[in-house]
């Protein structure tokens, strides 16, 4: 039987613990090639002076073409979507992407990741507001060890202005309803990570291009067309795109299939793993202050994947008690049918024989 993401999707319902397995072997892929493209970007920045935008748009380029291969191969099969409704989470991404540029240009790294932090209550507000989700007191809470955690390990680098405050406060509105509207969309449609990267793949590239017109000079030195680039700038830059092809589809997956909150707390675990490592692999220091931020972080994202787990547990729990409610009812119906006539049970068991 070949592979698809149907019977990927099949295997998870009928063995929850697989499920549960194959949840956190995306995630772990998804941290380990976050970190890995960190490294390879700022090797293609540090070594090669690429423009930043342009390099976002081309690895939305490989991650359409890589779409296409999947396609081909019959890894999914394409859903038709309104193109209408696709618009709106390629313009939030285009803008994520450029507010998120303004925000580092304009703030130090610290600010930056503090304000970036308020994306996690962000993401829960927008979506009981607008999406009647509801959240337990107890997962709500575990964003504030989440918060002071990341304010400790950045603190040493915190400078605040009006402008820098506005760009990255709206990349924080930006990037939340990107993530909502991510997971809503699935549901929405009813279609797999892989049909709806499909649709937004192409969009935000194109989104992606028009912005560069504007912030990145294309003809002059330092665009895109303003230098002759050496072989090796192009193979890690086709690199950096293959990776941010499986990055793509595994954000979209996480997303569609756990929540945006919970793809949150990746990304803080990825910042706090980025910090240790360059604590671990590089001479950066690593002071007590900050060590006790990336100790209250984890704290955090330990304590919010317990009580995830417990609730979904109980959930899985009480959908199991109303399937066997369910079947005991619809027995004694039989029964009770069979009773008052046992023509109407015959009738019904060679309808179910059909």
């Amino acid at each position: 039987m070949p592979f698809t993401m149907a019977s990927m999707v099949e295997s998870q319902a009928k063995n929850p613990e697989f499920s549960r397995l194959y949840v956190a072997a995306v995630l772990a892929l998804n941290v380990a090639l976050s970190l890995s493209i960190v490294l390879m970007n700022k090797a293609v920045y540090t070594y090669f002076f690429f423009p930043n935008m342009t390099l976002t748009m081309i690895h939305f380029v490989f991650t359409t073409f890589g779409m296409l291969v999947c396609r081909f191969l019959g890894i999914f099969a394409v859903k038709s979507m309104p193109l209408s409704k696709m618009i709106p989470i390629s313009v939030t991404f285009c803008g994520f992407v450029v507010l998120t540029n303004l925000s580092l240009e304009n703030n130090t790294v610290g600010t930056y990741q503090i304000i970036r932090a308020l994306t996690t209550p962000c993401v829960i507000l927008l979506q009981t507001i607008y999406y009647s989700r509801s959240f337990s007191t107890k997962v709500k809470l575990t964003v504030i060890p989440i918060i002071v955690g990341i304010f400790l390990i950045s603190c040493f680098d915190v400078k605040f202005n009006i402008l820098g405050v506005t760009y990255a406060s709206a990349a924080v509105i930006v990037t939340s309803l990107y993530q909502v509207w991510v997971n809503e969309k699935q549901g929405e449609f009813q279609c797999t990570a892989m049909q709806l990267l499909y649709y937004q793949a192409p969009l935000s590239a194109i989104c992606v291009g028009i912005a560069i017109l504007f912030y990145e000079p294309l003809l002059l030195k330092g665009g895109l067309f303003g230098n002759l680039w050496s072989a090796k700038a192009l193979a890690l830059v086709s690199a950096t795109g293959v990776v941010a092809f499986a990055i793509n589809v595994s954000i979209f997956w996480i997303i569609g299939n756990t929540s945006p909150l919970t793809y949150n707390m990746v990304g803080h675990l990825k910042f706090c793993l980025t910090v240790t490592g360059g604590f671990l692999l590089f001479p950066d220091p690593l002071p007590a202050l900050q060590l006790l931020g990336i100790i209250t972080t984890f704290s955090g994202i330990i304590c919010y994947t317990h009580f995830k787990m417990a609730e979904q547990n109980l959930e899985k729990e009480k959908q199991a008690i109303e399937r066997r409610k369910a079947v005991a009812q619809d027995k004694l119906f039989k029964q009770e049918a069979e009773k008052a006539d046992p023509r109407l049970i015959s009738i019904e068991d060679k309808k179910d024989d059909q």
